[in-house]
């Protein structure tokens, strides 16, 4: 069984290991069910169009890495600020640097473990993958 966050200051670091496996239903469990899911400006996505929009990340090839900035937490709610990079070169042998700093809120379901319920990657800079 593959573990889910226990801590909200865990959700990065349990996507990041998720991610990084890059096997998409591991990465989709790290969401609750009707979180959105905003890959660029101005155009978020829930549902199915969540695992969509991230299979795109997923597609690279590449790790990420998160580095959490900041996490705020009020009983089952917690306002996440998190830094983070894939980098690497893409299966045409391209380099690739994609970065940017996320404005998540991460919920406590009622199994106790925590997901996401809202995941901006962009957070207030929303320039989102081209």
């Amino acid at each position: 069984m593959r573990r889910l966050a226990e801590r909200p200051e865990d959700v990065p670091l349990v996507f990041a290991e998720r991610f990084n496996s890059g096997d998409p239903d591991a990465v989709a469990e790290v969401y609750e069910t009707g979180a959105v899911f905003v890959p660029e400006s101005g155009a978020p996505v829930t549902g199915a169009e969540v695992h969509a929009a991230n299979a795109r990340f997923l597609a690279l090839g590449l790790p990420i890495t998160v580095r959490p900035r900041h996490v705020h937490t009020t009983g089952d709610l917690a306002l996440l600020i998190v830094d983070w990079t894939i980098e690497g070169t893409d299966p045409g042998g391209r380099p690739v640097r994609i970065e940017g700093t996320a404005t998540d809120v991460a919920r406590r379901g009622p199994d106790g473990h925590w997901r996401y319920a809202i995941d901006s990657p962009f957070g207030v800079a929303q320039s989102g993958m081209s």
